[in-house]
């Protein structure tokens, strides 16, 4: 039975959200190896839901397309597309999200996504920001639509005040819920949250979760989003980072106490980007699980 759960219900149910992160495969083997990954998931932690992420310039539509209602259809996981207005027309957008409403979805993660190497965000009569899909999406679909929200604010930002402002502008445009970038202190969700909501915003804001698994990796990721690693923790890393085994100890390590700690402070759930690989997470989810 394909599941017909609007993801922003699930955070007023009062129990936390697990959600889990994924990006769409290149190959049909690599697809049919997602939905295995996914099929154990379920098996395993039972995720409230799973996302499907979107290629830059929109390279993966028609996989994370397929991927997404495959895992409603095929495995009665509720599931939520992203969608990023980069480099793709509003006829373009449109036309996908019928094909996703027509599949069954009813969940969509609104982003402007990355720019492309050429530096042209839209296409001809295409949208340069998040805030102009969330309207579409709001105005025309009837789609839970989430967004995605910066603790450490958004690397093109001036600065906090003007990335707070367009936070709040998804929400009042139609955003039901906010996924964080990653992070890796605890504490800057809880200062970001303050600050957010000190603005009158009161959807969920959920954290974002990427357990540390390769040294070299997770520094990519940070610099290109703009996040920042403790200091003590990036020395541990350093110190292990020829020992695979011993990184993945630490990141693991780490997670379950910043996870910990999130939901000891009211977070209404996680969302772990799993980066296709589900082992960590499903480690670190049956730790907290344990703790409860």
């Amino acid at each position: 039975m394909t599941p017909r759960l609007k993801i922003h219900d699930c955070y007023h149910a009062g129990a936390p959200v697990f959600s889990f992160e994924f990006f769409p495969p290149k190959t049909p083997q690599g697809e049919n190896n997602l939905m295995q990954t996914v099929a154990e998931l379920k098996e395993s932690v039972e995720p409230d839901f799973v996302s499907v992420t979107y290629g830059a310039g929109g390279s993966t539509r028609e996989r994370t397309h397929n991927v997404v209602v495959r895992l409603q259809k095929e495995l009665a996981v509720t599931a939520m597309a992203h969608q990023t207005c980069v480099a793709d027309t509003q006829e373009g957008i449109r036309g996908n999200m019928r094909r996703l409403a027509d599949g069954g979805v009813q969940n969509v993660l609104a982003l402007r996504g990355d720019k492309p190497q050429d530096g042209e965000v839209s296409a001809a009569g295409g949208f340069r920001n998040a805030t102009d899909l969330i309207d579409l999406l709001a105005e025309e679909f009837d789609f839970s639509i989430g967004a995605a929200c910066y603790p450490e604010s958004h690397p093109e930002s001036s600065d906090e005040i003007a990335d707070l402002h367009w936070t709040a502008e998804k929400v009042r445009r139609g955003a039901r819920f906010l996924i964080t970038q990653l992070f890796f202190d605890s504490s800057q969700y809880f200062d970001y949250l303050a600050k957010v909501r000190a603005l009158g915003i009161e959807v969920p804001i959920v954290p974002g979760i990427m357990p540390i698994t390769n040294v070299g990796q997770v520094e990519r990721f940070t610099q290109m989003c703009g996040a920042t690693i403790p200091e003590p923790l990036l020395d541990r890393l350093h110190r292990s980072q020829d020992d695979p085994g011993a990184v993945m100890a630490i990141g693991i390590e780490h997670a379950i106490d910043q996870c910990r700690k999130l939901l000891e402070g009211g977070a209404p759930g996680l969302h772990f980007y799993t980066l296709n690989r589900s082992h960590a997470t499903r480690g670190i989810l049956a730790a907290l699980r344990s703790l409860t």
